[in-house]
Formats: C-alpha cells, sequence, structure tokens
C-alpha cells in the first residue's frame, strides 16, 4: 500500500461523505480506464489530459459566468468562492494567503486519491493521475481568467496540495 499520507479528518456529515464516495467511483473509473489502457500498450494520458482540461475550461468559463456575472475574475474573489462554496469540506480546503492579486488555497484531504490507494495504485501512478485529473484546475482557472501554479501535492508526498491563484494584469 502507498506511503503518502491523505487521512481526512473524521466527519459525520451525510452530505460530505457522500459526495467523496461519488468523487472516489470516479477516481476508480479515470484510473481503470488509464491501467486498462496502459495494459493494452495504449498511452491514454495525451488524450485524458486534452479531455479534461477541456473541460476545466468550460467549467471555469461557466463560474465565471454564474458567480462572477463575467467580469474580470480576481485572485481574492475566486479563492473566497472556491474555499467557501465548491466542495470545501469535501476536500477540507483551507485559504492560506489571500491578496487582490494573488491567493493560495490548501487541499488537506483527496477522495481521488483515496480510490486510487484503495486500488492499491503504486506512489507513482497515484501522482501521475492526480497530475493528469489537475489539468482540470488548470483548465477552470484558464477559463475563470487566472493564472494558476501547483505547488505541491498528497499524491507527490506533500502535507497538503497547495494551489496558487493570480489575477491577470
Amino acid at each position: 500500500m502507498s506511503k503518502i499520507t491523505n487521512k481526512p479528518s473524521v466527519t459525520d456529515n451525510y452530505g460530505v461523505n457522500v459526495r467523496r464516495a461519488a468523487i472516489e467511483q470516479r477516481g476508480k473509473w479515470a484510473a481503470g480506464f488509464y491501467v486498462a489502457a496502459r495494459e493494452e500498450g495504449i498511452d491514454l494520458e495525451p488524450i485524458m489530459r486534452k479531455a479534461i482540461h477541456k473541460i476545466g475550461v468550460e467549467g471555469g468559463q461557466g463560474e465565471k459566468a454564474k458567480y462572477f456575472n463575467n467580469e474580470k475574475v480576481t485572485a481574492s474573489g475566486y479563492a473566497h468562492y472556491f474555499t467557501e462554496k465548491a466542495l470545501s469540506e469535501t476536500f477540507e480546503k483551507s485559504l492560506d494567503y489571500d491578496t487582490e492579486d494573488e491567493a493560495v488555497v490548501t487541499l488537506h484531504y483527496c477522495a481521488l486519491l483515496a480510490a486510487w490507494q484503495k486500488m492499491g495504485l503504486s506512489d507513482e501512478d497515484c501522482a501521475k493521475l492526480c497530475d493528469i485529473a489537475m489539468e482540470g484546475d488548470r483548465g477552470i482557472a484558464e477559463g475563470a481568467g487566472l493564472d494558476f501554479e501547483l505547488e505541491g501535492t498528497l499524491a507527490e508526498g506533500c502535507k497538503c496540495c497547495t494551489l496558487r491563484y493570480k489575477t491577470r494584469k
């Protein structure tokens, strides 16, 4: 089993547990496709990255329209939305740094990683699948009009996933 630490805080919040279970199931599907393709000699990674990024961009554009009235999105504005409204408890998110032009959000639990660990995937596979999944976050930031930097992940063995958002000039 993996040496990566990814332990959620104990919660009796039914909604959080249901969302985590649903995200885990989807994580298993994605990993299942990836592993099965690899076993057949097919490199599915570029296709997964392209598709997930595209869906992320569309999601970011949708969030910009729905939550920001298609106005310019600032790093601070997005980080507050992201930590207060978007599955905050599910991923145990916190806003660790916040200015108008830059914000850092950390995630202390990942249901996708939990799924991959339960499947018995290697640390290397977990890290690869995490980076592929992060194409969605990269795309969301792009669609919302933000710059995005991923500064470390649970799947890489870090204490948390660190996402830095920057307001585009």
